[in-house]
C-alpha cells in the first residue's frame, strides 16, 4: 500500500499533469500535496471575508502559454473566453488606448493619442515575435537546447541574430529597435512582458527572455493573446486532477514531506511529516527548485549542482492585491463602457520620463523601499465571466503591482501593508476616481503572503527568473538518480503552461525504457 512507481511531491498544475502522463504509460503514481486543497497557485478561491460567496483566481489569473498540441495530447478541454480588446492603456487626460482584434480601430485610437510612427513600430513588433513564436513553438515540449543552438536549429535565418539578442538581451534595447515615439506605449510593453515576475528593469539583461515567453500565446482563438478561464483558474487544476484520477493517480492533501530519502545515490521515497513513508522508484518534485534542494539534501547533491540551483535564487517582487467591488470604476478617459473592463488596465506614470521612472523605481524597490508609483496591471474578470460573481452582485478585481521589495527595509509587510493597499487605489482613484470607495474586501499577497499562502519559496511566482531560458533553467533530471523535477523552474518558464510537466514525463518515461 506504501509503494508506488512513482511519488509526485506537489499538486500544482505541472505536477497533475505529469501524474496525468505517467498513469496513461502504465505507472502507479500518487501525488501527495502539503497544502489542504490541490493547485499551487492555480486556484479558484472565495478569501473575501465580506464577500464570502465572491470567487476569484487569488494566484494565477490568466492562461496563455499552454500549447494547443499539449491540450490536444492531455486531452483537456477548457471554457476559455477571449478578451476583446485585450489591453487597456488609460491615462488621467483624454487619451486612452484600446487594443483588440479590430486593427482598423486600433490604428485609429494610436494615430490619434499617439502617432503614425508608433503604430508602424507596433505592427513591426508583433510580426517579428509572431514569426519567432511560431519558430520556437516545438521546443516548448522537448528537452531544451542552449539559446544559440536552439536558434540555429529552429529560427529562420533572417531573426536569428535578432532572437538570441532578445533571449540574452534586456527589454528595453529590443523595444528601440522599432521606432516608437512615445515612451508610455514602450512602457506598456515592457511591463506586462518584460516585467512580470522578474527581478529586472528596462535595461536588465534576460528582462528580454521573459518578453519572448510572455508573447509565446498560440492558444486556440486567442489571436496571441492571453485567455480568462471560465470558473477561475481552478478550472484548470481541478480537470487535470480529475483526468489524474481516472487513470489512477493517487492525489493526497494535507501531505507535506519532510525528506526525499535516497540510498547510494539512487531516490528512494519519501518522509512525511506526520512520520508515514512513501516508497518509489521515481519521485518528480513539482516544488520549487530550492524546496527540492531542501528535501533532497544538500549534502547528497554534487557542489556544482547546489551551486546551479543557489545562483537561480531571486526574492518574489511581485504583489497581488485581491479585491472585491461593489460596483465597476469610471475611467476619467473613457466614462461609458467600450470594453475597457475585460483586459488588462495599464495603470502607468504618464508624467515626465517613464524611462527614468522605471529605472528609479526597481532601485527603489533594491533598496526595499516601497515605490510611489510601482506598474499596475488591474483586472475585472467578472465582467467577462460573470459566473465567478456572487448573488450581491460584487466583482472580483485585482491590481497586478511590479515590483514591491519582499520585505521593507526597517519595517515589515505586517506594518506596512494596508498603508499600502490604500495608496496603490490611491493611483487607481488618480485614473478612475471613486475606486476605493466602492473596494468592499482586500486579500492582498506581497512576496511573503505568496510564499506562505501558496507554499513558493522567497515568493517568487515563477520559481526561478524568466531571465533564465532554455537549457539555462533548472535540468529535469538531478544527480540523484530517480530524481526529476517539473517545478516551473525548469524549461521552459514559469507560468501556467504545463510543458515541464509534460517533458518531466517524458524524461522519465524515456529513461526507464517506456518510449524512445
Amino acid at each position: 500500500m506504501n509503494r508506488t512507481d512513482v511519488i509526485v511531491i506537489g499538486a500544482g498544475h505541472n505536477g497533475l499533469v505529469c501524474a496525468l502522463l505517467l498513469a496513461r504509460a502504465g505507472l502507479s503514481v500518487r501525488v501527495l500535496e502539503e497544502q489542504l486543497v490541490i493547485g499551487g497557485a492555480v486556484r479558484t478561491e472565495r478569501p473575501f471575508a465580506k464577500a464570502p460567496g465572491l470567487r476569484t483566481s487569488t494566484g494565477a489569473y490568466l492562461l496563455g502559454l499552454m500549447q494547443p498540441e499539449l491540450l490536444q495530447k492531455l486531452g483537456l478541454e477548457l471554457p476559455l473566453k477571449r478578451r476583446d480588446p485585450h489591453y487597456f492603456l488609460p491615462t488621467t487626460d483624454t487619451r486612452y488606448l484600446l487594443i483588440g482584434g479590430d486593427e482598423s480601430e486600433t490604428k485609429r485610437q494610436m494615430c490619434l493619442f499617439f502617432s503614425e510612427q508608433d503604430w508602424t513600430a507596433h505592427v513591426a513588433l508583433n510580426q517579428e515575435i509572431a514569426a519567432i513564436r511560431d519558430d520556437i513553438a516545438p521546443t516548448w515540449l522537448q528537452e531544451p537546447l542552449s539559446i544559440e543552438e536552439t536558434a540555429e536549429r529552429y529560427v529562420r535565418p533572417t531573426l536569428r541574430e535578432a532572437f538570441v539578442t532578445l533571449c540574452r538581451g534586456s527589454v528595453g534595447d529590443y523595444l528601440d529597435r522599432f521606432g516608437f515615439e512615445s515612451d508610455l506605449l514602450k512602457a506598456m510593453y515592457a511591463v506586462t512582458d518584460g516585467f512580470s515576475g522578474l527581478t529586472g528593469t528596462w535595461n536588465t539583461p534576460g528582462t528580454g527572455m521573459n518578453f519572448l515567453v510572455h508573447n509565446m500565446c498560440r492558444l486556440p482563438g486567442s489571436g496571441g493573446t492571453w485567455m480568462i478561464v471560465e470558473g477561475g483558474m481552478g478550472t484548470i487544476t481541478t480537470r487535470l486532477a480529475e483526468a489524474a484520477q481516472q487513470e489512477g493517480v493517487q492525489i493526497e492533501t494535507s501531505a507535506a514531506i519532510a525528506s526525499i530519502e535516497s540510498s547510494l545515490g539512487t531516490a528512494t521515497g519519501v518522509n512525511l511529516v506526520d512520520g508515514r513513508t512513501f516508497e518509489a522508484n521515481v519521485i518528480v518534485a513539482n516544488a520549487d527548485p530550492f524546496r527540492m534542494q531542501e528535501l533532497a539534501g544538500r549534502d547528497r547533491l554534487p557542489a556544482a549542482f547546489n551551486q546551479r540551483i543557489d545562483g537561480y535564487k531571486r526574492l518574489g517582487t511581485t504583489m497581488k492585491v485581491n479585491l472585491a467591488l461593489k460596483k465597476l470604476p469610471v475611467f476619467t478617459c473613457l466614462p461609458s463602457d467600450r470594453g475597457q473592463y475585460g483586459p488588462t488596465i495599464h495603470l502607468l506614470p504618464s508624467e515626465g520620463n517613464i524611462i527614468d521612472h522605471l529605472v528609479k523605481s526597481f532601485a527603489d524597490v533594491q533598496a526595499g523601499k516601497l515605490p510611489e508609483f510601482p506598474t499596475i496591471e488591474w483586472y475585472i474578470h467578472t465582467t467577462v465571466d460573470p459566473t465567478l460573481r456572487d448573488e450581491e452582485g460584487n466583482h472580483n478585481s485585482a491590481l497586478f503591482v511590479q515590483w514591491v521589495p519582499y520585505q521593507p527595509a526597517g519595517s515589515s509587510w505586517d506594518v506596512e501593508i494596508d498603508r499600502y493597499v490604500k495608496h496603490l487605489l490611491s493611483i487607481c482613484d488618480r485614473f478612475a476616481p471613486g475606486t476605493s470607495d466602492s473596494v468592499v474586501d482586500v486579500f492582498a499577497l506581497p512576496p511573503p503572503g505568496i510564499e506562505k499562502h501558496f507554499g513558493i519559496r522567497h515568493g517568487h511566482i515563477h520559481h526561478v527568473d524568466n531571465s533564465f531560458g532554455f537549457s539555462d533553467r533548472l535540468p529535469y533530471r538531478t544527480p540523484i538518480a530517480g530524481l526529476y523535477s517539473c517545478s516551473a523552474g525548469t524549461h521552459p518558464a514559469g507560468s501556467v503552461i504545463g510543458s515541464a510537466g509534460h517533458n518531466a514525463a517524458m524524461a522519465v518515461l524515456r529513461d526507464l525504457g517506456k518510449v524512445t
